[in-house]
């Protein structure tokens, strides 16, 4: 992956991880940002790459939506429980 390549995944990575910020709505674009993410990880790796920031934002974001939806679906999953 060349430096353009590992910048426009960043971008795309914090513009799904906002939408990936929306419990339940936002699955898809999270683990979607998730992919994103380490597949710059993995083919970038250490090198410098001035969208980072965007891309960690990106997947901070993503990782709290998920874990919202998570804890959505534990809630529902126990109101049926006790239903």
């Amino acid at each position: 992956m060349d430096l353009i390549g590992a910048i426009r995944k960043s971008l795309t990575a914090f513009v799904c991880g906002i939408f990936g910020f929306l419990p339940i709505i936002g699955l898809i674009p999270a683990l979607y940002t998730v992919s994103c993410w380490r597949s710059v990880s993995k083919h970038y790796g250490k090198q410098w790459n001035p969208a980072r920031r965007y891309l960690l934002g990106g997947v901070l974001l993503a990782t709290i939506g998920l874990l919202g939806s998570a804890l959505i679906l534990v809630a529902i999953l126990f109101a049926i429980a006790q239903g």
